[in-house]
């Protein structure tokens, strides 16, 4: 029998250690988890079940009383530089947005970025709109993290679907594989 776990915050009815329920991830953060290099922070990893129809961040927070400073969006970004395009993604504080046209494009040495068509985010992530996080990105994807969500004692990130959310340390964020933490990402 498992042991009886708590969120950190938030009002969540289902709180469990994020490996024990690999089933109820999208495969490739399942994958990413179960591969992890870093046990501590794999094990760290927790997933709280939520109703998918209240998945966007403003309605998330309200419904499940999570300050919005403690929770983190993941945003796909397409960079381009001379007719090749580059996937990237980018964690943020949600309160925050992330520096797309200036922080994202100068640390990518593009041209331009913009948000990658939703689409290509979904078919490329291998994750649900609404749901695509910062573990089990596709190899080639840098991630850009912001340093204030590694500050965090614990932060609120997807789970690759739009049901159910997972919550770990800051420190686990910025031991995430190819993670780049780096100052005025968010605005």
């Amino acid at each position: 029998m498992s042991e009886i776990v708590r969120a950190p915050f938030g009002e969540f009815q289902v709180v469990r250690k994020a490996l024990e329920v690999c089933d109820d991830l999208a495969a490739p953060v399942a994958d990413a988890l179960k591969n992890w290099d870093d046990r501590e922070a794999a094990e760290s990893v927790l997933y709280v079940d939520t109703d998918p129809a209240n998945a966007d961040t403003a309605v998330f927070c309200e419904t499940y009383a999570v300050p919005p400073e403690l929770s983190a969006n993941c945003v796909v970004v397409a960079a381009k530089r001379g007719g090749e395009v580059t996937l990237a993604a980018g964690l943020v504080r949600a309160d925050r947005r992330l520096d797309v046209n200036t922080a994202v494009r100068k640390h990518l040495g593009a041209r331009k970025a913009s948000f990658a068509p939703t689409d290509v985010a979904v078919a490329d992530s291998g994750m649900e709109y609404g749901g695509i996080t910062a573990i089990g990105l596709p190899a080639g994807w840098p991630l850009l993290v912001d340093e204030a969500v590694t500050a965090l004692p614990h932060v609120l990130i997807g789970s690759g679907q739009r049901r159910g959310k997972l919550i770990l340390p800051g420190w686990a964020v910025a031991r995430l594989p190819r993670a780049e933490v780096l100052a005025d990402l968010a605005i």
